[in-house]
Protein backbone atom coordinates (compact mmCIF):
# COMPACT_ATOMS: atom_id res chain seq x y z
CA UNK A 1 0.00 0.00 0.00
CA UNK A 2 1.39 3.55 -1.46
CA UNK A 3 -0.59 5.79 0.32
CA UNK A 4 1.59 8.98 1.08
CA UNK A 5 -0.31 10.98 4.60
CA UNK A 6 0.31 14.48 5.99
CA UNK A 7 -0.21 14.88 9.38
CA UNK A 8 -0.02 17.89 11.14
CA UNK A 9 2.96 18.96 9.26
CA UNK A 10 4.56 22.69 8.89
CA UNK A 11 7.43 24.09 6.90
CA UNK A 12 9.18 27.16 8.40
CA UNK A 13 11.88 29.39 6.67
CA UNK A 14 13.06 31.33 9.84
CA UNK A 15 10.19 33.30 11.04
CA UNK A 16 8.43 32.38 7.75
CA UNK A 17 5.49 29.90 7.78
CA UNK A 18 4.92 28.69 4.37
CA UNK A 19 2.81 25.75 5.22
CA UNK A 20 1.34 26.05 8.86
CA UNK A 21 -0.31 23.13 9.70
CA UNK A 22 -1.28 20.74 6.49
CA UNK A 23 -3.72 17.39 6.76
CA UNK A 24 -3.97 15.10 3.88
CA UNK A 25 -4.08 11.71 3.28
CA UNK A 26 -3.28 10.72 -0.92
CA UNK A 27 -4.80 7.07 -1.53
CA UNK A 28 -3.22 4.10 -2.50
CA UNK A 29 -2.94 4.31 -6.84
CA UNK A 30 -4.75 7.76 -6.81
CA UNK A 31 -3.85 10.57 -8.91
CA UNK A 32 -4.00 12.92 -6.43
CA UNK A 33 -3.21 16.83 -8.20
CA UNK A 34 -1.88 19.80 -5.86
CA UNK A 35 -3.17 23.56 -7.51
CA UNK A 36 -3.30 26.69 -6.26
CA UNK A 37 -1.51 30.08 -7.14
CA UNK A 38 2.45 30.85 -7.10
CA UNK A 39 3.18 30.78 -3.18
CA UNK A 40 0.44 28.76 -1.85
CA UNK A 41 3.03 26.10 -0.47
CA UNK A 42 2.30 23.16 -3.21
CA UNK A 43 5.63 22.27 -4.58
CA UNK A 44 7.00 23.03 -1.09
CA UNK A 45 5.05 20.21 0.08
CA UNK A 46 5.77 18.00 -2.81
CA UNK A 47 9.06 18.58 -1.68
CA UNK A 48 8.91 17.89 1.38
CA UNK A 49 7.19 14.06 0.05
CA UNK A 50 10.45 13.79 -2.03
CA UNK A 51 12.76 14.45 1.04
CA UNK A 52 14.44 17.55 -1.00
CA UNK A 53 13.12 20.08 2.09
CA UNK A 54 13.32 19.39 5.72
CA UNK A 55 10.20 19.34 7.77
CA UNK A 56 9.56 21.71 10.64
CA UNK A 57 7.01 19.75 12.13
CA UNK A 58 4.53 16.92 12.24
CA UNK A 59 5.20 13.84 9.90
CA UNK A 60 5.26 12.76 6.28
CA UNK A 61 4.16 9.00 5.80
CA UNK A 62 4.81 6.35 2.40
CA UNK A 63 3.27 3.58 2.37
CA UNK A 64 2.54 3.74 6.18
CA UNK A 65 6.20 4.56 7.32
CA UNK A 66 7.43 7.74 8.70
CA UNK A 67 10.50 9.07 6.24
CA UNK A 68 11.07 12.52 7.87
CA UNK A 69 14.60 11.35 8.73
CA UNK A 70 14.67 8.84 5.54
CA UNK A 71 16.76 9.94 2.57
CA UNK A 72 15.89 10.56 -0.44
CA UNK A 73 17.05 7.62 -2.34
CA UNK A 74 15.59 5.26 0.50
CA UNK A 75 12.00 6.85 -0.11
CA UNK A 76 11.06 4.82 -3.36
CA UNK A 77 9.92 7.87 -4.89
CA UNK A 78 10.48 8.77 -8.31
CA UNK A 79 10.34 12.74 -9.51
CA UNK A 80 9.72 14.80 -12.57
CA UNK A 81 10.79 18.40 -12.29
CA UNK A 82 10.05 21.39 -14.32
CA UNK A 83 12.91 21.31 -16.06
CA UNK A 84 12.95 17.93 -16.50
CA UNK A 85 16.76 17.52 -15.49
CA UNK A 86 18.26 15.83 -17.56
CA UNK A 87 21.92 14.53 -18.02
CA UNK A 88 23.48 16.58 -21.06
CA UNK A 89 26.23 14.37 -22.16
CA UNK A 90 24.19 10.91 -21.80
CA UNK A 91 22.19 9.64 -24.62
CA UNK A 92 18.30 9.44 -23.84
CA UNK A 93 19.07 5.26 -22.93
CA UNK A 94 21.61 6.14 -20.26
CA UNK A 95 19.19 8.54 -18.92
CA UNK A 96 16.82 6.33 -18.37
CA UNK A 97 18.79 3.56 -17.42
CA UNK A 98 21.17 5.32 -14.87
CA UNK A 99 18.81 4.85 -11.48
CA UNK A 100 19.01 0.87 -12.94
CA UNK A 101 22.66 0.78 -13.03
CA UNK A 102 23.54 2.28 -9.97
CA UNK A 103 21.41 -0.43 -8.17
CA UNK A 104 23.57 -2.89 -9.84
CA UNK A 105 20.95 -4.71 -12.03
CA UNK A 106 21.69 -7.15 -14.69
CA UNK A 107 22.38 -5.59 -18.32
CA UNK A 108 20.18 -7.55 -20.53
CA UNK A 109 17.31 -6.46 -17.32
CA UNK A 110 18.37 -2.94 -17.80
CA UNK A 111 18.31 -2.79 -21.14
CA UNK A 112 14.67 -4.50 -21.41
CA UNK A 113 12.77 -2.59 -19.27
CA UNK A 114 14.66 0.92 -20.61
CA UNK A 115 13.18 -0.47 -24.38
CA UNK A 116 9.61 -1.50 -23.00
CA UNK A 117 9.06 1.95 -20.82
CA UNK A 118 10.50 3.87 -24.13
CA UNK A 119 8.52 2.14 -26.66
CA UNK A 120 5.14 2.78 -23.93
CA UNK A 121 6.47 6.37 -24.68
CA UNK A 122 6.73 6.04 -28.20
CA UNK A 123 10.50 7.43 -27.67
CA UNK A 124 12.60 3.91 -28.53
CA UNK A 125 13.41 5.22 -32.06
CA UNK A 126 15.50 8.66 -29.71
CA UNK A 127 17.69 6.50 -27.14
CA UNK A 128 20.62 7.20 -29.14
CA UNK A 129 20.46 11.06 -29.24
CA UNK A 130 21.90 13.35 -26.88
CA UNK A 131 18.98 15.75 -24.56
CA UNK A 132 20.01 18.70 -26.68
CA UNK A 133 18.84 16.88 -30.11
CA UNK A 134 15.27 16.26 -28.66
CA UNK A 135 12.10 19.00 -28.95
CA UNK A 136 10.60 20.25 -25.22
CA UNK A 137 8.06 17.50 -25.55
CA UNK A 138 10.21 14.61 -26.18
CA UNK A 139 12.53 15.67 -23.22
CA UNK A 140 9.58 15.49 -20.84
CA UNK A 141 8.97 11.98 -22.23
CA UNK A 142 12.62 11.37 -21.41
CA UNK A 143 11.77 12.68 -17.61
CA UNK A 144 8.82 10.02 -17.80
CA UNK A 145 10.45 6.98 -18.84
CA UNK A 146 13.20 7.78 -16.03
CA UNK A 147 10.75 7.67 -13.35
CA UNK A 148 8.83 5.13 -14.95
CA UNK A 149 11.79 2.31 -15.51
CA UNK A 150 12.43 2.37 -11.42
CA UNK A 151 8.73 1.41 -11.11
CA UNK A 152 8.59 3.36 -7.57
CA UNK A 153 5.83 3.20 -5.01
CA UNK A 154 4.94 6.82 -5.89
CA UNK A 155 5.44 9.04 -9.01
CA UNK A 156 6.16 13.30 -7.65
CA UNK A 157 5.56 15.77 -10.66
CA UNK A 158 6.13 19.72 -10.08
CA UNK A 159 4.58 21.45 -13.08
CA UNK A 160 6.25 18.54 -15.48
CA UNK A 161 4.24 20.52 -18.72
CA UNK A 162 4.58 23.94 -18.41
CA UNK A 163 7.44 24.69 -20.38
CA UNK A 164 5.43 22.97 -23.52
CA UNK A 165 3.35 24.55 -25.70
CA UNK A 166 -0.30 24.77 -25.68
CA UNK A 167 -1.07 22.15 -27.85
CA UNK A 168 1.76 19.84 -26.94
CA UNK A 169 0.28 20.02 -23.06
CA UNK A 170 -3.05 18.97 -24.29
CA UNK A 171 -1.59 15.65 -26.24
CA UNK A 172 0.63 15.21 -23.19
CA UNK A 173 -2.08 15.74 -20.57
CA UNK A 174 -3.69 12.91 -22.30
CA UNK A 175 -0.66 10.33 -22.67
CA UNK A 176 0.00 11.12 -18.73
CA UNK A 177 -3.70 9.95 -18.23
CA UNK A 178 -3.27 6.87 -20.06
CA UNK A 179 0.14 6.18 -18.28
CA UNK A 180 -1.88 6.37 -14.68
CA UNK A 181 -4.66 3.82 -16.03
CA UNK A 182 -1.80 1.51 -17.32
CA UNK A 183 0.37 1.38 -14.00
CA UNK A 184 -1.82 2.39 -11.35
CA UNK A 185 1.00 4.16 -9.44
CA UNK A 186 0.21 6.74 -6.83
CA UNK A 187 1.10 9.87 -8.31
CA UNK A 188 1.31 13.76 -6.89
CA UNK A 189 1.21 16.25 -8.98
CA UNK A 190 1.67 19.63 -8.78
CA UNK A 191 0.14 22.29 -11.24
CA UNK A 192 -0.57 25.87 -11.17
CA UNK A 193 -3.01 25.32 -13.62
CA UNK A 194 -6.47 24.74 -12.70
CA UNK A 195 -7.02 22.97 -16.25
CA UNK A 196 -4.54 20.73 -15.64
CA UNK A 197 -6.01 19.54 -12.30
CA UNK A 198 -9.03 19.40 -13.83
CA UNK A 199 -8.72 16.77 -16.69
CA UNK A 200 -5.90 15.23 -14.80
CA UNK A 201 -6.87 14.55 -10.96
CA UNK A 202 -9.39 11.77 -9.33
CA UNK A 203 -8.79 14.31 -6.53
CA UNK A 204 -7.53 17.73 -6.53
CA UNK A 205 -6.21 19.61 -3.34
CA UNK A 206 -6.59 23.37 -3.58
CA UNK A 207 -4.56 25.64 -1.68
CA UNK A 208 -3.29 29.06 -0.69
CA UNK A 209 -1.48 30.79 1.66
CA UNK A 210 -0.40 26.96 3.14
CA UNK A 211 -3.94 26.17 3.78
CA UNK A 212 -5.93 23.67 2.35
CA UNK A 213 -9.06 25.27 1.09
CA UNK A 214 -10.84 21.87 -0.43
CA UNK A 215 -10.16 18.47 -1.34
CA UNK A 216 -12.47 16.90 -3.66
CA UNK A 217 -13.04 14.91 -7.07
CA UNK A 218 -13.02 17.67 -10.14
CA UNK A 219 -17.05 17.60 -10.34
CA UNK A 220 -17.49 18.58 -6.73
CA UNK A 221 -14.82 21.15 -6.78
CA UNK A 222 -16.35 22.67 -9.87
CA UNK A 223 -20.33 22.25 -8.91
CA UNK A 224 -19.79 22.53 -5.37
CA UNK A 225 -17.51 25.11 -4.18
CA UNK A 226 -16.98 25.52 -0.34
CA UNK A 227 -15.26 29.16 -0.47
CA UNK A 228 -15.01 31.82 -2.57
CA UNK A 229 -11.45 31.38 -3.34
CA UNK A 230 -12.17 27.93 -4.67
CA UNK A 231 -15.44 29.60 -6.82
CA UNK A 232 -13.32 32.04 -8.46
CA UNK A 233 -10.23 29.65 -9.30
CA UNK A 234 -11.52 26.52 -10.15
CA UNK A 235 -13.19 27.48 -14.02
CA UNK A 236 -12.30 28.93 -17.02
CA UNK A 237 -13.63 31.76 -17.56
CA UNK A 238 -13.61 32.24 -13.89
CA UNK A 239 -17.27 31.89 -11.74
CA UNK A 240 -19.03 35.73 -11.85
CA UNK A 241 -18.67 36.88 -8.31
CA UNK A 242 -21.40 39.81 -8.01
CA UNK A 243 -22.21 41.53 -4.77
CA UNK A 244 -26.27 41.25 -4.06
CA UNK A 245 -28.59 41.82 -1.78
CA UNK A 246 -31.22 39.69 -0.75
CA UNK A 247 -34.72 40.87 -0.18
CA UNK A 248 -38.20 38.50 0.92
CA UNK A 249 -40.96 39.38 -1.10
CA UNK A 250 -44.71 37.83 -2.34
CA UNK A 251 -43.64 34.23 -0.71
CA UNK A 252 -40.22 34.56 -2.57
CA UNK A 253 -36.83 35.25 -1.68
CA UNK A 254 -34.69 37.43 -4.89
CA UNK A 255 -31.31 39.05 -5.18
CA UNK A 256 -31.46 42.53 -5.94
CA UNK A 257 -28.18 44.58 -7.55
CA UNK A 258 -28.63 48.26 -7.60
CA UNK A 259 -29.76 49.61 -11.18
CA UNK A 260 -28.43 52.30 -13.46
CA UNK A 261 -30.56 54.49 -16.25
CA UNK A 262 -31.24 53.23 -19.42
CA UNK A 263 -31.68 49.39 -20.50
CA UNK A 264 -29.91 47.94 -18.42
CA UNK A 265 -31.65 48.98 -14.61
CA UNK A 266 -30.33 46.75 -12.30
CA UNK A 267 -31.34 42.99 -11.64
CA UNK A 268 -33.28 41.29 -9.39
CA UNK A 269 -33.21 37.50 -9.28
CA UNK A 270 -35.88 34.83 -7.90
CA UNK A 271 -34.00 32.23 -5.70
CA UNK A 272 -35.28 29.11 -6.48
CA UNK A 273 -37.09 27.39 -4.13
CA UNK A 274 -34.51 24.71 -3.17
CA UNK A 275 -32.20 27.42 -2.14
CA UNK A 276 -34.58 29.80 -0.26
CA UNK A 277 -34.02 28.21 3.19
CA UNK A 278 -30.02 28.98 3.11
CA UNK A 279 -30.75 32.92 1.93
CA UNK A 280 -33.65 33.83 3.80
CA UNK A 281 -31.79 34.34 7.07
CA UNK A 282 -29.98 36.92 5.48
CA UNK A 283 -33.28 38.99 4.30
CA UNK A 284 -31.65 42.82 3.81
CA UNK A 285 -27.74 42.10 3.72
CA UNK A 286 -25.77 41.55 1.20
CA UNK A 287 -24.05 38.12 0.09
CA UNK A 288 -21.94 37.51 -2.90
CA UNK A 289 -23.89 35.75 -5.38
CA UNK A 290 -22.22 33.30 -8.20
CA UNK A 291 -22.64 31.47 -11.51
CA UNK A 292 -20.99 30.22 -13.97
CA UNK A 293 -20.43 31.78 -17.87
CA UNK A 294 -21.88 28.62 -19.23
CA UNK A 295 -25.33 29.10 -17.04
CA UNK A 296 -25.84 32.30 -18.60
CA UNK A 297 -27.38 32.00 -21.99
CA UNK A 298 -29.06 33.76 -24.44
CA UNK A 299 -32.34 34.42 -23.28
CA UNK A 300 -33.71 32.89 -27.08
CA UNK A 301 -32.21 29.64 -26.75
CA UNK A 302 -32.08 29.32 -22.89
CA UNK A 303 -34.82 26.57 -22.30
CA UNK A 304 -32.99 24.46 -24.47
CA UNK A 305 -30.11 24.26 -22.24
CA UNK A 306 -31.55 23.06 -19.07
CA UNK A 307 -30.83 19.63 -17.49
CA UNK A 308 -33.47 17.29 -17.25
CA UNK A 309 -34.32 18.44 -13.23
CA UNK A 310 -34.09 22.11 -13.82
CA UNK A 311 -37.17 24.10 -14.37
CA UNK A 312 -38.52 27.03 -17.29
CA UNK A 313 -38.71 29.07 -14.03
CA UNK A 314 -35.15 28.22 -13.36
CA UNK A 315 -34.45 31.10 -15.51
CA UNK A 316 -34.33 34.69 -15.03
CA UNK A 317 -34.16 37.01 -17.73
CA UNK A 318 -31.84 39.90 -17.47
CA UNK A 319 -31.55 42.97 -20.14
CA UNK A 320 -27.55 43.74 -20.21
CA UNK A 321 -25.45 46.08 -22.60
CA UNK A 322 -22.70 43.77 -24.89
CA UNK A 323 -19.14 45.50 -24.10
CA UNK A 324 -17.05 43.02 -26.07
CA UNK A 325 -17.38 39.67 -27.90
CA UNK A 326 -14.86 37.02 -28.10
CA UNK A 327 -15.30 34.61 -30.78
CA UNK A 328 -13.68 31.04 -29.75
CA UNK A 329 -15.14 28.92 -32.63
CA UNK A 330 -18.03 26.87 -31.91
CA UNK A 331 -18.74 28.89 -28.78
CA UNK A 332 -18.69 32.69 -28.01
CA UNK A 333 -17.35 34.60 -25.08
CA UNK A 334 -19.72 38.18 -24.02
CA UNK A 335 -18.45 40.56 -21.68
CA UNK A 336 -21.73 41.81 -20.23
CA UNK A 337 -22.79 45.21 -18.26
CA UNK A 338 -25.76 45.83 -16.37
CA UNK A 339 -26.04 48.48 -14.27
CA UNK A 340 -22.72 49.04 -11.88
CA UNK A 341 -21.96 44.96 -12.84
CA UNK A 342 -20.06 43.41 -15.14
CA UNK A 343 -20.84 39.82 -15.86
CA UNK A 344 -18.97 37.31 -18.46
CA UNK A 345 -21.47 34.50 -20.19
CA UNK A 346 -20.28 31.52 -22.49
CA UNK A 347 -22.68 30.67 -25.35
CA UNK A 348 -22.74 28.99 -28.62
CA UNK A 349 -22.15 30.46 -32.21
CA UNK A 350 -26.05 31.14 -32.82
CA UNK A 351 -25.47 34.30 -30.71
CA UNK A 352 -24.03 36.96 -33.52
CA UNK A 353 -23.60 40.35 -32.00
CA UNK A 354 -21.70 43.27 -31.72
CA UNK A 355 -20.31 45.82 -28.77
CA UNK A 356 -23.00 47.86 -28.03
CA UNK A 357 -26.15 45.78 -29.10
CA UNK A 358 -28.77 45.31 -26.02
CA UNK A 359 -28.98 41.16 -25.54
CA UNK A 360 -31.43 39.77 -22.98
CA UNK A 361 -30.04 36.58 -21.44
CA UNK A 362 -31.24 34.44 -18.72
CA UNK A 363 -29.73 33.16 -15.20
CA UNK A 364 -30.02 29.70 -14.92
CA UNK A 365 -30.87 30.03 -11.14
CA UNK A 366 -30.93 26.56 -10.74
CA UNK A 367 -26.87 26.83 -10.72
CA UNK A 368 -26.44 29.70 -8.53
CA UNK A 369 -24.06 29.88 -5.70
CA UNK A 370 -23.59 32.13 -2.63
CA UNK A 371 -20.71 33.32 -0.34
CA UNK A 372 -21.17 35.25 3.05
CA UNK A 373 -18.80 38.11 2.54
CA UNK A 374 -16.86 38.12 5.75
CA UNK A 375 -16.61 34.25 6.40
CA UNK A 376 -16.10 33.42 2.16
CA UNK A 377 -18.02 30.17 2.76
CA UNK A 378 -20.32 28.84 0.77
CA UNK A 379 -23.77 29.38 1.88
CA UNK A 380 -25.65 26.73 -0.17
CA UNK A 381 -24.87 22.74 0.79
CA UNK A 382 -25.82 21.10 -2.88
CA UNK A 383 -24.60 17.82 -1.82
CA UNK A 384 -27.12 17.93 1.17
CA UNK A 385 -29.83 19.02 -1.53
CA UNK A 386 -28.77 16.18 -4.07
CA UNK A 387 -28.73 13.85 -1.24
CA UNK A 388 -32.35 14.92 0.05
CA UNK A 389 -33.56 15.31 -3.94
CA UNK A 390 -32.81 11.40 -4.60
CA UNK A 391 -34.60 10.02 -0.82
CA UNK A 392 -37.61 12.16 -2.47
CA UNK A 393 -37.61 9.78 -5.40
Amino acid sequence: MANVVFNGVQKRYGSVVVIPNLDLEIRDKEFMVLVGPSGCGKSTALRMIAGLEEISGGTVSIGGRVVNNVAPKDRDIAMVFQNYALYPHMNVFDNMAFALKLRRMPTDQIKKKVEDVADSLQIKHLLLRKPRQLSGGQRQRVALGRAIVRAPQVFLMDEPLSNLDAKMRVSTRAELNKLHQRLQTTTVYVTHDQVEAMTMGDRIAVMKDGFLQQVDTPHELFTNPTNLFVAGFIGSPAMNLLTMTVEQGEGNVYLTSPGSTGPDSGMKLRVPDRYRSYLAPYAGKQIIFGLRPQDIHDARFAQGMLDEDERPEDLVQVRTKIDVVEPMGSEVYLYLLNGQQSIISRVDDRTAVQPGYVLDVAFNMAKMHAFDPETTLSLIDKSKIKAVAAGAR
